[in-house]
């Protein structure tokens, strides 16, 4: 009975997400918890799978608009924000990601649905916002002990100029900190050219959002090991 109470929220949250209608997802969020569901089972098998389901395994079949997306996301960066302090047990942090645009890139919509999957898969994120420079890149990424650097990019010359990733990976080999970072990369221009993210420095990219998580995982266990 229990599976079916959850997959019932979970269909209807879903429906919420694909209206666009965040006070409707906030509410069956809400009565979920209300009705006795956990808040760990709410963010595991309903902010999760819905994200996952918005972002992921759709978007092949342009059944989501980029607003969807976005609400998706957005959702699940605040009832995540709001519901970890109620677990039981303190989750385990993933990993720590310093995020960001390209410098001379103004396009942040990308970058705010990653964090949104990325906070939902229990990683701690610092947001550098737009516009970033490499050398704050590398500053902050020092500064919070993160793992792994992801720059975003909208353009060409913003992901191929020498204000980009290019230059985060000079920085890293000027300071010694090539052992102790990743930087992972993503947006249009990495789509068509396979091997863009090698040629700017970059040890990997992210095709999607729902893909960044394991793709940093990945990264964050080769900083670890």
């Amino acid at each position: 009975m229990t599976g079916t109470i959850e997959q019932l929220t979970l269909d209807m949250y879903l429906t919420s997400l694909f209206d666009t209608d965040k006070p409707a997802a906030l509410r069956i969020v809400q009565d979920a918890l209300d009705n006795g569901m956990t808040p760990e089972k709410v963010v595991f098998d309903i902010i999760i799978p819905g994200m996952e389901r918005m972002i992921g395994g759709m978007i092949s079949d342009n059944l989501v608009t980029l607003s969807q997306h976005f609400l998706a996301a957005q959702i699940a960066e605040e009832v995540v924000d709001r519901l970890i302090p109620l677990f039981a047990a303190a989750p385990e942090v993933r990993g720590h990601v310093v995020i960001g645009t390209s410098h001379g890139d103004f396009h942040g919509l990308g970058k705010k649905i990653v964090i949104g999957c990325l906070r939902a898969r229990m990683f701690e994120i610092t947001d550098l916002g737009i516009s970033v420079a490499p050398e704050r890149f590398v500053d902050e990424a020092v500064a919070v002990d993160a793992e792994v650097i992801a720059i975003s990019s909208m353009m060409v010359h913003t992901a191929t100029g020498e204000r980009g990733a290019r230059r985060v990976r000079q920085i890293l080999q000027e300071r010694g900190l090539e052992g102790k970072l990743r930087i992972i990369v993503g947006g249009a221009p990495y789509r068509f050219h396979d091997n863009l993210f090698r040629e700017v420095g970059a040890d990997a990219w992210a095709d999607t959002a729902a893909e960044a998580p394991a793709v940093v995982a990945r990264l964050v266990q080769e900083v670890r090991s």
